[in-house]
């Protein structure tokens, strides 16, 4: 690990430079899902405190490539494809139902919340910042849920939105694709809701739950 991690960094924004020093050795897949984290070495190896890689691995367990155990430690998280299939099988179901609901009783005040959502997403692509865009991501699918007025229907989500994440089923970390075209796809489904097309809002959010367009 320590030829892979190379020179110790500068003392510029250093959580930001371990997150993605460690990131960038998660994706290329020199750390393999079930590595420990062991915060004490990554700090010797880059010559940095604790603290700064504490908060870097809190950030990967945020986005999902790690996962903490209590008494155990961070590790690279493993996805099991059937598990994040049968996630995303839960997560089309939830989806068409509160994007009908929401289309048969629309909300100016949801309107507007997921325009905020968008609008940081936006922000989040240009920055290239994947961790803040993961977050309006989820809570922008989380308003849909909550605005029909079906009670049920964020209760659903909640018991869900861990597992999600953790099976990165929302805003895959490691997508490669376009983060800025993942942001408009975004505002394509809010305009989809404010067309108060119950049935046709139905079919966009369960094809983009079912990742049939790029999205997360």
């Amino acid at each position: 690990m320590a030829s892979a991690i190379g020179q110790p960094l500068t003392r510029v924004l250093l959580s930001d430079q371990v997150y993605t020093r460690v990131r960038g050795l998660i994706i290329e897949g020199t750390l393999k899902p079930g590595d420990r984290l062991v915060e004490s070495e990554i700090a010797r190896q880059l010559a940095v405190s604790q603290a700064p890689v504490r908060e870097a691995v809190k950030r990967l367990v945020h986005e999902g490539l790690a996962q903490h155990i209590p008494r155990r430690g961070s590790f690279v998280a493993s996805v099991a494809q059937e598990d994040a299939d049968a996630a995303r099988a839960v997560r089309v179901t939830i989806e068409e139902l509160a994007a009908r609901t929401l289309a048969e009783h629309p909300s100016a005040t949801a309107t507007a919340q997921l325009q905020t959502q968008v609008e940081l997403m936006r922000e989040a692509a240009r920055d290239g910042d994947v961790g803040r865009f993961r977050d309006a991501d989820i809570v922008f699918h989380r308003i849909v849920c909550e605005a029909g007025g079906n009670p049920f229907l964020p209760k659903v989500w909640a018991v869900m939105e861990p597992s999600l994440r953790a099976l990165r089923v929302v805003s895959d970390p490691l997508f490669t694709g376009d983060w800025q075209e993942m942001a408009e796809q975004h505002a394509g489904l809010l305009r989809v809701l404010e067309a108060n097309d119950p049935q046709l809002a139905a079919r966009k959010f369960a094809a983009h739950a079912r990742g049939e367009i790029p999205l997360g």
